[in-house]
């Protein structure tokens, strides 16, 4: 069955603002349906590998995705090693990087029994996905798209790519190729999901039938807070501002001595006012089980060195298992080849498993 295409991606809900709406309002209708039965749900989920993972991801994304897979919830990460090329022209130590986010994903408690880790370019049958995926999506919509318009900002200037407009479909083939329903994003990449969804009602209206092939998967919009780098931006590995997760002892202890705050020696929780401050007292709080208030209460007048203090003795103190279980798992050169040794082979009979139907609906088998 053919049918034309629909309205642009988001065009039913007409804003992000809308999207985030929708995204929270389902939110705890999920967490609900998760509790009752995980095994509905497929994730899937990553980054690319530009550098070692940071306490904005381990706060931020990693400790959710520990949470889901021992929830019993089928989960796939995507080092997604292809679109490091995306916003740059020269890809360097690919391999390296890998290797350390791979490193990262274990030491923080991601299990390769429980989570497939796989890399982008050892799944061909994935990106097969992208030929019939862009003819669903025109070339307006995609330019549209305002996750694509920050990123290319992001860039310093650079000319559009083919690579970077066409990113939201690269994820959408991501998403789909394992057919995941679930997919844990933040609140400003939510334009890409939503172009996701498209493509998958598109293609079921176009191709399958009354027995839709793709899921259209929802948001689990991360209510993780955003952590700030030690110069008051969002942490961030190019912004050169972030803690690693593999740092050392001395590396880590100067950042936070280093992080910057303000003039009053008062220390108050006022993250609007004082973010730097409000950011120092968030970690405490995440790295010792207490509220952020509390933090700064018992702070009160000692002025910024000691929360700075307290903030490094709770971080080291918190950080310390991950980073033995790392220091342990770096020292046998076979853990990472293993890993995605056993995760792309899933990876590959899924994707495999994937294109074969797609070429069956779309009538393309001999």
């Amino acid at each position: 069955m053919t049918s034309a295409p629909d309205g642009p991606p988001g065009a039913a809900l007409g804003s992000l603002e809308l999207a985030a709406l929708r995204a929270r309002q389902r939110a705890q209708q999920i967490e609900e349906e998760l509790a009752r039965d995980p095994s509905r749900f497929r994730v899937l989920t990553g980054e690319r590998p530009t550098g070692p993972l940071h306490l904005g991801h381990l706060f931020g994304t990693v400790e959710n995705r520990v949470r889901l897979q021992r929830s019993g919830v089928d989960t796939l990460l995507v080092v997604a090693d292809y679109q490091v090329i995306t916003d740059r022209d020269v890809a360097g130590d690919v391999r390296g990087a890998v290797r350390e986010v791979v490193l990262d994903y274990l030491a923080a408690g991601l299990d390769p029994e429980l989570t497939t880790i796989f890399t982008h370019s050892a799944v061909p049958a994935l990106h097969q996905l992208l030929l019939p995926f862009l003819s669903l999506v025109t070339v307006a919509e995609l330019d549209r798209n305002p996750t694509v318009k920050a990123e290319l900002a992001a860039t310093g200037g650079r000319a559009l790519t083919g690579l970077l407009l066409t990113y939201p479909v690269h994820q959408a083939a991501d998403i789909l190729f394992c057919r995941a329903n679930l997919v844990p994003v933040g609140r400003d990449q939510l334009p890409h999901l939503e172009t996701t969804r498209t493509i998958a009602r598109r293609f079921n209206q176009r191709y399958a039938g009354a027995e839709p092939f793709f899921p259209e998967p929802d948001a689990l919009l991360s209510t993780a807070p955003v952590v700030l780098g030690t110069d008051g931006a969002k942490m961030s590995k190019s912004a050169g501002n972030a803690i690693a997760l593999g740092a050392d002892t001395d590396t880590t202890v100067r950042a936070i001595r280093s992080a910057r705050t303000d003039g009053d020696r008062h220390i108050t929780y006022e993250p609007q006012r004082r973010p730097e401050v409000a950011n120092l007292l968030l970690l405490t709080g995440l790295c010792t089980g207490r509220t952020p208030q509390e933090v700064a209460e018992d702070i009160g007048g000692r002025g910024a060195g000691v929360l700075k203090s307290l903030l490094a003795d709770a971080l080291l103190d918190y950080l310390a298992p991950l980073r033995a279980r790392r220091a342990e798992l770096a020292a046998d050169p076979q853990v990472v080849h293993d890993v995605l040794t056993r995760g792309n082979a899933r990876a590959n009979e899924l994707a495999d498993e994937t294109i074969r139907e797609v070429r069956r609906l779309m009538r393309m088998l001999l």
